[in-house]
């Protein structure tokens, strides 16, 4: 998806009610921004954030969870490799140690205008607390379990074998 919105994100001309008017939306980037992602999937939540962040202009500085440090560091050194490749300098750095050393100074911290947190409900009404305070933008994926509707006319076997795989099978 961000390769194909790095391609469209110069905006759009839109008609005006006003003869002879028109509108121009343009995509602005904010500058740098915080991705804080939880233990399962780690990888994953961070690209997601990093990339649409980064072909809109963005730097990312980046929270791994603590439980999941190595992969946070490998990952860490396989981008900044690529994007040095591509001329690109410093724009996605790790930050990594726990919520209270590293996480909490992020909410904190001005200069990152946009926070997205992954993570439980409850710590994330604290970040969205904290960040709106200072006028920040959040974006929150919050609780999630699982869940899962089997319908009586599912295949039973397949429906526990996808069920398990989706609650463990991802899971850091």
């Amino acid at each position: 998806m961000a390769v194909g919105l790095s391609r469209t994100i110069g905006g759009r001309v839109i008609p005006s009610e006003r003869p002879g008017h028109m509108m121009i939306e343009k995509w602005n980037p904010l500058g740098s921004i915080g991705v804080v992602s939880a233990f399962n999937f780690p990888l994953a939540v961070s690209g997601w954030n990093a990339a649409i962040a980064m072909i809109c202009g963005n730097s990312v500085v980046w929270k791994g969870h603590e439980s999941t440090s190595l992969v946070s560091v490998a990952t860490t050194k396989v981008v900044a490799d690529v994007l040095k490749k591509n001329g690109f300098d410093s724009t996605f750095t790790l930050c990594q140690g726990t919520g209270a050393t590293v996480g909490e100074p992020m909410l904190h911290d001005a200069r990152l205008k946009l926070i997205s947190f992954t993570g439980s409900t409850n710590v994330g009404r604290h970040v969205a607390r904290e960040v709106s305070s200072r006028f920040g933008k959040t974006i929150l994926e919050l609780g999630g379990n699982n869940a899962a509707i089997i319908m009586p006319d599912a295949d039973i076997d397949m429906a526990i074998k996808a069920c398990t795989f989706a609650a463990v099978g991802t899971c850091g």
